[in-house]
């Protein structure tokens, strides 16, 4: 690991470590594996190389879907806003193709106490976990992929199956669940939702 990876590395572990007491019974802290700090610690990085390589190598009108997903500002993330019944489609940015865009599916986020969860209900390759507050006004998913023929996972429990994501809301009816480095075709995969 280099020296700067290894600092970036550190810097987001002290972040999270030093979650104030009430973010920090959210249980962040505890549900993050070692490879999750990796990722989130390399966030910046491998969001704007996945995008880069996607711009310059994917199709023109795969770049032009991309650019819609990633327009918009950055709004509250109240549980309000979130819960309901969402269409999703993938982007899967840099690795063995510079950008794919998935069709449409079902996605569903749910509110359960003072949890909030999201379960991807459609498509072959799906995903499910729950969101986590990072005590700096961002929601962190930890979730785990499977597919269409398998029961959900949870994460923690298959080490090539955890996924994290950081959750952005551009606009008051769209969401984007941003996934650094995950393990397998790509660099950076994007979940987009909107609002049905």
């Amino acid at each position: 690991m280099s020296r700067v990876r290894a600092a970036a590395c550190a810097l987001v572990t002290a972040m999270v470590c030093a979650l104030p007491a009430a973010q920090a019974a959210d249980g962040l802290v505890d549900a993050l594996t070692k490879r999750d700090r990796e990722r989130l610690a390399a966030f910046d990085e491998a969001r704007a190389g996945a995008i880069a390589e996607a711009g310059k190598g994917g199709s023109a009108a795969d770049v032009a879907v991309l650019d819609g997903i990633l327009a918009g500002g950055s709004l509250p993330l109240d549980d309000a806003a979130l819960t309901g019944r969402w269409r999703c489609r993938t982007a899967k940015l840099g690795g063995n193709l510079p950008l794919v865009v998935y069709g449409w599916f079902a996605c569903r986020i749910d509110a359960k106490g003072d949890t909030l969860t999201l379960v991807k209900t459609s498509g072959s390759q799906r995903t499910s976990g729950r969101f986590y507050d990072d005590g700096a006004g961002r929601r962190i998913y930890l979730g785990a992929g499977h597919y269409s023929d398998e029961k959900p996972k949870t994460h923690g429990a298959d080490p090539d199956r955890d996924e994290v994501a950081v959750l952005v809301r551009p606009d008051a009816d769209r969401l984007r669940l941003e996934f650094p480095l995950p393990r397998y075709e790509s660099r950076f995969d994007i979940l987009e939702l909107n609002r049905r």
